[in-house]
């Protein structure tokens, strides 16, 4: 007899539901389902139980009840190899995500949550508009947070998708740890179709190592906790190095005729002082030996370069794609604008909302 742990605990409690997915819905004739299972017996699913019973103390009959209920979803497989971010034009991008009905959204958002965004910002030194562009990037401010059944997600890039089994793997793991450590039902989480949870879109990897109890309730809740949320993803880019005070980019004003090398990878490669030798200018008295990086940023009938510094390289750990980072800063910066707009515009009495 199996002594009772707290993964004995965990998975019995969906055992009942794994079985029940498993079985064909009222009317349906048997054996059919709407998508193909997973089977346990796979050679790699089977080695990845007997890991998970030898590693976390799970159950492998439990293991394999779930894993079973998990269906295969290989249109993700396609989506994954042609993400849009790599795929557009640097302006087909911005104007895709950087509209005037998300600024706008933001910034109700950013109203909405003032109180714990400022205190967010005050606490970690990330500005208010870098935490809200990234929620507006990635779900829309938390309207939409993925509609994927997350076992199915992983399950799928974990056993269908070669080019990043390994990595899918290990967020599958991560994912059975947090679903027993947050008290979350690994049947009914859902997320993106890259396996991202929440308003911040953390793979599960990152929700365990990155996830604040900023509200300090029973588990931390990254889909409606918005205290939670902003600190979580803070401390995703403090951990990563974010520089309190410190641009993430700047414009480049670039002379005439001047077709610079990038190399297309954001590394800071060189100094303030190499562009401006190269004739690529910025305003600011910025020293001459901070790090940067030139980006390109193709515009519909011209290229535009920007300096990009250590926050940059932060960004680029939510997504190293240079397309959504600079997305990120300009949408930021739309809502900076936008705020300060806000609080300038006299208000019913005749004077500004705020001084």
């Amino acid at each position: 007899m199996h002594p009772t742990t707290p993964a004995t605990l965990w998975l019995r409690s969906t055992l009942a539901a794994a079985v029940l997915a498993l079985l064909p819905a009222p009317g349906a004739s048997a054996g059919t389902t709407e998508r193909p299972a997973f089977d346990p017996e796979r050679p790699a699913i089977a080695a990845f139980i007997a890991e998970e019973v030898a590693r976390d103390g799970f159950e492998r009959e439990e293991l394999r009840a779930l894993f079973g209920a998990a269906q295969s979803r290989p249109e993700l497989t396609a989506a994954m190899t042609h993400p849009i971010e790599k795929t557009l034009p640097w302006w087909q991008y911005r104007a895709r995500f950087v509209t005037s009905g998300r600024i706008a959204a933001g910034l109700r958002f950013w109203q909405q949550h003032r109180v714990e965004l400022d205190a967010m910002a005050r606490e970690s030194g990330v500005p208010s508009e870098y935490v809200v562009a990234i929620l507006g990037m990635e779900t829309n401010y938390g309207d939409a947070t993925g509609s994927y059944r997350e076992i199915d997600t992983l399950m799928t890039l974990a056993f269908d998708f070669p080019p990043r089994a390994a990595q899918y793997r290990s967020e599958l793991r991560a994912f059975l740890m947090l679903t027993r450590e947050a008290g979350l039902d690994p049947l009914a989480t859902r997320g993106s179709y890259a396996g991202a949870l929440g308003a911040p879109q953390f793979l599960p990897s990152s929700y365990r190592r990155y996830a604040v109890n900023a509200s300090k309730a029973a588990h931390i809740d990254l889909w409606t906790d918005w205290a939670d949320i902003f600190s979580s993803t803070a401390r995703f880019l403090t951990a990563h190095g974010w520089q309190r005070g410190r641009p993430a980019v700047v414009e480049l004003r670039a002379a005439p005729n001047l077709h610079p090398q990038v190399s297309g990878r954001l590394l800071l490669n060189d100094t303030v002082g190499g562009l401006e030798a190269k004739g690529l200018h910025l305003d600011g008295a910025i020293p001459a030996a901070t790090p940067v990086v030139l980006v390109a940023a193709r515009l519909e009938d011209r290229m535009s370069y920007r300096a990009g510094f250590r926050n940059l390289r932060v960004l680029a750990h939510y997504n190293p794609s240079i397309n959504y980072v600079l997305a990120v800063c300009d949408l930021a910066a739309e809502l900076r604008r936008g705020l300060e707009g806000d609080e300038k515009r006299p208000s019913a009495t005749g004077r500004p909302d705020s001084p």
